[in-house]
């Protein structure tokens, strides 16, 4: 017999048998449970049935509404409800109603845990370290649960859905103890796993694998610069990137159609920007400027004129000094830096190859095993100029090298040398993760004070170099300048050659 629609589920003859069947199937499939955990349940099935709500109609949204609740249900204190693992205990108990068919599921809202078996053969193939493999598992199995507590079908899920997954205030009873979020559970942590596990589900055809990533929509403006960079500049993939990441900030505020740019428009790109933005940051804001502006008017699709609009951003070359290292700090540096790990033995190479070679981060990030000559010991780097240029290798440098190669680089078809140490074994992202492996071996060495970042060993080793007394022209060549001005910023670093030629201020002692 199916209770009148109208009628309160408490009034329901049924429904106190029901809610007590429910109870035991619990109690016997989880025969661990704490008293409390058990009081929760029936405390949330008294409400529902107070507030005549069906048993099959419960959901998270009823999870909330009961944790707000004034509690009037009889025998039950409303103290425990400001506890948050009482009503985490509660969403357990809803998760085992869904899981049972006791609560019913919209259609189209898939359990993705029953794919999480698969998934664990997919990162045990994949080779991850031990704590990187569960933190996957345990963001995936996040995952599914949050799914399906926020009812969204399978074929709905969007990179969108993941950044929502990744910000959303989790009260998931899978990812929280005793009512509090556990540790190691950051943003960052819930979208790289989340996208793993949605990667592998689309692969299975879980997710419709035509169904695009959610992308922000791209001003068509940028597509047509980056081409022009690339056929008419020669601009470097990096470059661009760098220049249409800037750009796509304020290029909407240039308005729709170039022949309408006007220059008090242009400058409060420039003059009109968040005291957070650094001096470089507007200087780059000024040089993407005027190379759009310079785009546009090579078009044909705007005033000349117009770049004389934008304001300087003054960068005075010769005003600072170059941070260095000393010799013997560099070289205690290197000794401080082991070799009995893999994660020793790369940084070794890295490090060997930025002091012995004056190497620039992207240089050492962009190295190919097909750019190494073994028999000649020289390495082909692809610096800033679009043609290779060939180096000679240091001996110890290139030990370091052929000992990360042989005893520690993992076996993987991918051509670049420096790789991740744990699985998946891919390329670093940028030129930036090697300041950042510098950073950490001054950290393990325990050397504070010092100047940071990869490019302080190549205006160290350049240092050097003039106090030994190097040709300018002859350190120019070997760091690779293309002017010879660039190079002249090194005469300022030796401060007691400098005070020896010094002559006397006027009226006062020397």
């Amino acid at each position: 017999m199916t209770p009148p629609s109208n009628s309160r589920r408490s009034d329901y003859p049924g429904a106190v048998s029901e809610d007590h069947a429910l109870i035991q199937n619990y109690l016997a499939q989880h025969p661990r449970l704490s008293a409390g955990a058990l009081s929760a349940a029936r405390h949330f099935l008294k409400w529902a049935a107070s507030h005549g709500i069906a048993c099959a109609d419960l959901d998270a949204a009823a999870v909330d509404r009961f944790a707000r609740h004034r509690c009037r249900c009889g025998r039950y204190s409303p103290r425990p409800l400001r506890d948050p693992a009482y009503i985490t205990d509660v969403r357990r108990f809803l998760r085992y109603l869904e899981s049972s068919g006791a609560v019913t599921v919209p259609v189209g809202v898939e359990r993705l845990d029953k794919y999480l078996a698969g998934f664990v053969g997919r990162l045990e193939a994949v080779g991850y370290c031990k704590s990187a493999y569960a933190g996957r598992l345990s963001q995936a199995r996040h995952f599914a649960e949050w799914i399906l507590q926020s009812r969204i079908p399978a074929q709905e899920i969007t990179d969108a859905t993941i950044e929502q997954f990744a910000m959303h205030n989790c009260r998931c009873a899978i990812r929280t103890k005793q009512g509090r979020r556990v540790a190691g559970t950051g943003t960052g942590d819930r979208r790289r796993g989340a996208r793993r596990f949605v990667d592998f589900l689309r692969e299975r055809g879980v997710i419709n694998p035509s169904t695009p990533p959610d992308t922000p929509e791209v001003d068509p403006r940028l597509d047509s610069f980056a081409q022009w960079l690339q056929r008419e500049r020669g601009t470097t993939a990096e470059t661009i990137r760098r220049y249409r990441q800037e750009a796509g900030r304020w290029i909407g505020a240039l308005g729709v159609d170039p022949k309408h740019y006007n220059a008090a428009v242009i400058r409060s790109i420039v003059l009109d920007q968040g005291p957070e933005r650094s001096r470089s940051s507007i200087r780059m804001t000024v040089t993407v400027l005027r190379a759009i502006l310079r785009f546009t008017v090579s078009q044909g699709l705007c005033a000349p004129f117009l770049l004389h609009a934008v304001p300087p951003a003054i960068r005075r070359k010769l005003s600072t000094v170059p941070r260095t290292i000393p010799t013997a700090t560099i070289e205690d540096i290197i000794a401080s830096c082991g070799a009995t790990t893999p994660v020793e033995i790369r940084d070794r190479a890295i490090l060997l190859l930025l002091a012995r070679m004056a190497l620039r981060a992207g240089d050492v990030w962009r190295l190919r095993l097909s750019d190494i000559d073994w028999r000649a010991g020289r390495l082909r780097l692809h610096g800033k100029s679009r043609r290779g240029t060939m180096l000679p290798l240091p001996q110890d440098a290139g030990d370091a090298l052929l000992a990360y190669i042989e005893n520690a680089r993992p076996v993987v078809s991918t051509n670049r040398v420096f790789l991740r140490t744990q699985a998946p074994f891919t390329p670093l992202r940028s030129s930036a993760e090697i300041a950042g492996i510098v950073a950490r071996i001054l950290k393990r060495g325990g050397f504070s004070g010092l100047p940071t970042g990869a490019h302080v060993f190549r205006h160290s080793l350049a240092s050097g170099w003039l106090r030994d007394g190097a040709d300018l022209d002859q350190i120019g060549i070997a760091l690779r300048h293309a002017s010879r001005e660039t190079t002249a910023i090194y005469t300022k670093v030796d401060v007691e050659m400098l005070a020896g030629v010094a002559q006397p201020w006027p009226g006062a002692a020397s």
